[in-house]
């Protein structure tokens, strides 16, 4: 009897101390992620065990409802799950065999920047690691914007830029790439990043560049006040002023006139070459667009790259719960739930035509309207006439016939836009948006035949 007892005492001893000797594991530097990438946040059991049969919890312990993954039970229950991580986390089943109970969480937003605890937890032990995440975004590209001159002859430039974290560094330069030096910076933060206000007055004319910079990440515009803009502008101040004082002298007021026009004008090119830079930085989000076949209406032919969709004039035989039956429509692979992303379609000689973003549930079968009430987000072209199908159609009134469409999407500011891409102009968009699932590219050649054989061809 005293040999069992002894026995007992020894393996419980054994027991108590191999519990003592395990503990959860984190990485002693924080964990650098990127946003709309996927990243891993380390933690395992040293020395590894499997910890199949534990409880592991993650959580975020600086918030009120901090469940941000729980596997209990041999199965994942996340009912409790922060609303904001919903199907963004996934722990490995496999390596939890091996002591790994690391979290993948996918396309990271700045909000999800901060201490993670992993809490791993047996009958008879316990330990947790915390995780510090640290979230890079590169913000959108400054916009540049004329606030016009002040009574010394200063033109008044303001650059804006939001989006980004950490907070970056914004400057001016001139035409030689030397610092200008300019009032305070006003930053704010929000759960996009931080977002960045800066004006200064310069006295001189040449090419006026603002650049934001995030350590190897830079984005920068520039504005041209050359061509005589800041001579005009200047001469117009001052030929105001004499003009309050001396109305009654016409010649004054004729030359007033003439230099507010050329002013206008010079301006306006500047303001231009302001907007084409701005759509030449939205390229920076474009993604690869393949369309899905599977989806695509039974008389449309989709290329095998996936690049090109057009009417094959005859119905093929199949048939499928994914495809489209009345309308020509295709949907691209693949969803985008976060984030913003870019694409552009090549409308060239194709008179009838739909192309935006669809919501992922949005119905394929029967007549249905292609409006956001219903989860589409499109532009048009339908009997000559251009149209946003928005609730109700807004015509659209545009000066030249699009050859290429750029599709814009920012899904965290519920923003949907459509570019001329060849004139670099604005065509139409969908703002204060309700997206709450994932959006797809989405083409169409019209509503059961197109007798145009000309594909819509996504554009490299």
């Amino acid at each position: 009897m005293k040999f069992i007892c002894l026995t007992l005492m020894f393996v419980s001893g054994i027991t108590d101390s191999r519990s003592e000797q395990y503990e959860v594991v984190g990485p002693a530097d924080p964990v650098l992620a990127v946003a709309g990438e996927d990243v891993i946040l380390p933690c395992s059991v040293k020395p590894s065990f499997s910890v199949v049969d534990m409880r592991v919890e993650w959580s975020r312990p600086d918030q009120k409802d901090s469940l941000v993954h729980l596997y209990v039970d041999h199965e994942d229950r996340n009912t409790e799950q922060i609303q904001s991580y919903r199907e963004r986390t996934k722990l490995n089943h496999q390596e939890l065999q091996r002591g790994n109970a690391s979290l993948k969480l996918s396309s990271v937003r700045v909000s999800d920047e901060g201490r993670y605890k992993c809490f791993i937890e047996s009958k008879s032990w316990y330990d947790d690691a915390t995780v510090n995440v640290k979230v890079e975004a590169v913000g959108g590209p400054p916009v540049i914007t004329v606030d016009g001159f002040d009574h010394s002859g200063g033109l008044h430039l303001q650059c804006e830029s939001e989006g980004w974290n950490p907070e970056p560094d914004l400057e001016w330069l001139d035409s030689e790439g030397v610092s200008l030096s300019s009032g305070t910076t006003e930053t704010h933060r929000n759960t996009d990043g931080f977002s960045l206000k800066n004006t200064i007055i310069v006295y001189h004319s040449g090419k006026i560049h603002c650049r934001v910079k995030l350590r190897h990440h830079m984005l920068e515009t520039l504005i041209d006040t050359s061509n005589n803009m800041f001579i005009s502008w200047r001469t117009s101040v001052i030929l105001s002023s004499v003009a309050a004082v001396l109305s009654v002298i016409a010649g004054i007021l004729i030359a007033v006139f003439a230099h507010k026009n050329r002013e206008r004008d010079q301006l306006l090119q500047s303001l231009k070459m302001v907007k084409k830079q701005a759509l030449t930085h939205l390229r920076i989000y474009r993604v690869n667009v393949i369309l899905d076949a599977d989806s695509a209406h039974p008389r449309l032919i989709v290329s095998d790259d996936g690049k090109q969709v057009r009417d094959g004039n005859r119905l093929k035989e199949e048939d499928g719960k994914d495809r489209f039956d009345h309308y020509l429509g295709v949907l691209g692979q693949g969803g985008f739930s976060s984030g913003s992303f870019y694409f552009e379609v090549q409308v060239k000689d194709q008179t009838m035509w739909d192309l935006g973003v669809a919501r992922e549930s949005v119905d394929r079968k029967g007549v249905f309207r292609l409006r956001p009430d219903d989860g589409y987000w499109i532009v048009s072209l339908f009997n000559g006439k251009y149209r946003a199908r928005d609730s109700p159609d807004v015509s659209l009134s545009l000066r030249v016939n699009p050859q290429r469409v750029g599709v814009f999407v920012d899904y965290e500011k519920s923003l949907v836009s459509f570019y001329d891409v060849e004139s670099m102009s604005h065509i139409y968009s969908f703002t204060g948006q309700s997206f709450n699932e994932k959006l797809y590219p989405f083409v169409c050649l019209g509503y059961e035949f197109n007798e145009n054989s000309t594909p819509l061809i996504i554009c490299d």
